[in-house]
């Protein structure tokens, strides 16, 4: 499947501006709290079937490259 360009997007008319999975209404902030409370992305996507396991992994991999680019050296 392939993943959308833009990855993630926002509208002031769609969730007030809260960013989505493009093409979608879930909130980016969804898997982050799936991730949190300890459960896996297959379980994430199996209750949001609207984001493909690719589109997941993408955010995931712009999340961390956003990270490491944030990171200080000790």
């Amino acid at each position: 499947m392939l993943v959308p360009e833009p990855l993630i997007t926002t509208s002031p008319d769609r969730l007030s501006g809260i960013p989505v999975f493009a093409g979608t209404r879930v909130p980016i902030q969804t898997l982050i709290d799936y991730l949190e409370a300890g459960d896996t992305l297959d379980e994430f996507l199996k209750d949001f079937p609207s984001v493909s396991r690719e589109h997941a992994i993408a955010v995931l991999e712009l999340a961390k490259s956003a990270l490491l680019t944030k990171a200080v050296a000790a």
